[in-house]
């Protein structure tokens, strides 16, 4: 994909932590591309690296411990690596909006939803408190809260999770950003609300034309609002897809065993559901070669555990990272 039809270029990644038992690489040579008005979705299990990468594109690793070692961050035309902090600042919450994991742990419980839009508003542009106010209230409406301006003087505790969240995305996009990243938006959450928080990300993206990565361990979600997919494992992306051609025909093991593990409409009722043997593995763990071998049950030799296997385009657009043993010809 030329660099003109993405708003953000991500090239050869890494990503480390400074231990006790000494650094290790969290992220390990990822690139991806995010199309300018599109979805791509990263998707994989706990401990994939899904949610450093994101901490990453934003700058916000844990300090000092977190740190990227190694490659290129590019949003539309700046270098995020390299870029000063206090333009990292602007640019965050600004051009680059992240909703975060947990609303209840990102939302400051003393303060209220209303100081809490506030400040996300005056820390970009200087506006009068009358217009704060009707910003507020209107990007409240926006993400459906019923009586706004009720709820912007109640504190994240006296709202439901769903309620939570909705004022979690009404924060992200309230200096109408150019890039959101969505980290789990619908976890913890019942299905019903999920459903609803996926439309209205959806339905602002739309009316903003906004640019989304949405990171996700549910390949329903994927499904349901990606145009690509990336899917992580260990550290790497092990595929790289749109998402029509992922579901179609995965070719990496990985990809596939996800995949399978999804309950079907045709399966027997009450049949055991199919699902990966092992886990991923830690990061003390990673090994240099195939990463998904321990899990594949099928034999590797020393070269392949030991070399890590180039990404290869098979298809046009889709790439995977080419183990022959995992690989599907």
């Amino acid at each position: 994909m030329s660099s003109s039809a993405s708003i953000l270029q991500v090239r050869n990644l890494v990503t480390a932590f400074d231990t006790d038992a000494g650094r290790m690489v969290a992220v390990d040579g990822i690139s991806f591309d995010v199309p300018r008005g599109k979805t791509l979705g990263i998707v994989g299990e706990s401990g994939c690296g899904k949610s450093v990468t994101a901490f990453s594109i934003t700058r916000l690793l844990p300090q000092p411990h977190g740190k990227i070692l190694g490659g290129s961050i590019t949003f539309e035309g700046k270098e995020l690596t390299t870029l000063p902090l206090e333009e990292m600042r602007g640019l965050r919450g600004d051009d680059i909006s992240m909703i975060f994991q947990e609303p209840m742990t990102a939302l400051n419980p003393v303060q209220t939803v209303g100081r809490q839009l506030a400040e996300a508003i005056l820390l970009h542009t200087e506006c009068s408190k009358a217009e704060v106010l009707s910003r507020s209230i209107d990007m409240m409406k926006k993400v459906r809260i019923p009586a706004a301006e009720q709820r912007l003087n109640e504190y994240p505790h006296q709202l439901s999770g769903g309620m939570r969240q909705r004022v979690m995305i009404a924060m992200a996009l309230i200096n109408k950003p150019r890039m959101l990243i969505a980290d789990e938006p619908t976890t913890a959450l019942d299905v019903t609300v999920q459903a609803q928080i996926l439309a209205l990300i959806a339905d602002l993206q739309k009316e903003m034309h906004m640019s989304v990565i949405l990171i996700t361990h549910d390949l329903g979600v994927i499904a349901e609002v990606c145009d690509e997919v990336a899917v992580m494992y260990a550290g790497r992306i092990v595929e790289r897809a749109n998402v029509y051609d992922l579901f179609a025909k995965p070719r990496h093991a990985y990809t596939q065993g996800l995949l399978e593990s999804i309950p079907k409409l045709g399966d027997t009722p009450k049949s055991r559901l199919r699902a990966i043997p092992g886990n991923v593995p830690g990061i003390a763990d990673f090994k240099p070669g195939c990463r998904f071998a321990g899990r594949s049950q099928r034999p590797h030799t020393d070269e392949q555990l030991n070399v890590r296997p180039p990404f290869t385009e098979i298809a046009p657009g889709h790439w995977v990272e080419h183990c022959p043993v995992c690989v599907q010809s």
